[in-house]
């Protein structure tokens, strides 16, 4: 039986990385993103993976989202959760705003998400959910109060969820992430990345994309059956938690 998998932010760094290990491993995809139509239309082209566009910070959208989906692909047996932003800011300079964007999307999308494939993991009486969390939410970070605080929620909303499911043959897990070989980690500064951030990396490199990916696929295993309500740190030992 080929089982169905959808990535949300499924369509760049990461969740591209992710959507394209999974299909590889034999899974049918689906991809969701918010808002970058090109990216999203190379990346379909490019991959022949389903993709499909909606917020996940609206409940709402979510529920439309998965319908179509599980519609058009198939029932949802594997859910990652993989979308997020970042806006970074000091606190004592942090808008309300910046605060609700970065919590609805990061921690706010989990329930969204989550809710609307549970109850038939429960009726097949097997599911995998994956959340991408951050080394962030492990350790917390300057300018990242809202960042750090939604990622941390990823953890705890995998460990209470892990423990809720685990008798109906459904895993919660969750994975946090160093620094990746990302876009947003390509922009930053080559001396900065070279002098303030690789010195911090016992492995003295980035990660790649790939190794999410592969820490993933695992994870939505039949292997991985034994395996819920954890935290996996894949980040080149920079936090040991």
């Amino acid at each position: 039986m080929t089982r169905t998998a959808l990535v949300t932010g499924g369509t760049r760094g990461i969740g591209a990385a992710i959507s394209k290990a999974l299909k590889e491993a034999g899974y049918k995809v689906a991809a969701s993103y918010a808002g970058n139509d090109e990216a999203a239309a190379k990346f379909k082209a490019e991959t022949g993976i389903a993709v499909y566009k909606w917020d996940v910070a609206s409940f709402d959208a979510c529920a439309d989202g998965v319908k179509k989906v599980e519609s058009e692909v198939g029932p949802i047996d594997v859910l990652v959760n993989n979308a997020g932003i970042t806006r970074d800011v000091p606190f004592h300079k942090m808008t309300l705003d910046q605060w609700n964007a970065v919590i609805n999307t990061n921690l706010g999308s989990l329930f969204n998400m989550s809710r609307q494939v549970i109850e038939g993991m429960r009726a097949r009486k097997f599911g995998r959910i994956i959340n991408i969390s951050s080394i962030n939410g492990q350790k917390g970070q300057f300018g990242q109060v809202n960042y750090s605080a939604s990622k941390a929620g990823d953890i705890g909303f995998t460990k209470a969820l892990a423990l809720e499911t685990a008798r109906g043959g459904i895993t919660v897990n969750a994975i946090c992430p160093g620094y990746i070989n990302t876009e947003m980690v390509q922009a930053v500064p080559k001396d900065v990345l070279e002098q303030k951030i690789l010195p911090l990396i016992p492995a003295n490199r980035l990660g790649e994309p790939s190794e999410i990916a592969r820490a993933v696929v695992f994870l939505a295993s039949d292997d991985a059956g034994f395996v819920t309500g954890s935290t996996l740190s894949v980040n080149g030992g920079q936090y040991l938690a």
